[in-house]
């Protein structure tokens, strides 16, 4: 994986990540200042736009990912950060799928699965990638990334 690949995941999972951690929290726990307000909050439609808007960098990443690293460590069986990458592996295609499909659901009962769909993934891959990226890197990456400079 380049760097720039790195960067745009990581620049994908902060600006997605933290939009929808906030919106969530404005939808579910934000009290309305009015009792006839449409939104919870002042900045609900904004971080909802900011959110939709910015996911397709975090789909991209995913896809770079996908290519560019996590079929070649499954194939590989290498081992380290194994736990969290297979996390990240199985929450990404729910997440972007039920991101999606929530956008064209009318019905209440299917939207209501998306919903909890995206919750779940999302708070699977959230903390998944921040372990995923703390874990110390294998004896493999310190002499890989060596001999790459």
């Amino acid at each position: 994986m380049t760097r720039g690949e790195a960067w745009t995941t990581h620049l994908g999972t902060v600006v997605v990540g933290a939009s929808g951690l906030v919106y969530a929290w404005m939808l579910y726990f934000a009290e309305p200042v009015d009792e006839f307000a449409i939104v919870n909050h002042p900045w609900q439609p904004h971080l909802l736009h900011l959110h939709v808007l910015s996911a397709p960098i975090l789909v991209l990443a995913a896809g770079l990912l996908w290519v560019r690293h996590v079929w070649g460590r499954l194939r590989s069986g290498y081992p380290h950060r194994r736990a969290t990458g297979v996390t990240l592996a199985a929450a990404v295609f729910p997440m972007i799928a039920s991101g999606y499909l929530l956008q064209v659901t009318v019905e209440e009962r299917w939207r209501s699965i998306w919903i909890w769909t995206h919750l779940v993934a999302s708070a699977l891959w959230l903390p998944a990638y921040l372990i995923h990226q703390l874990a110390p890197r294998g004896a493999h990456a310190g002499r890989a990334a060596s001999d790459a400079a």
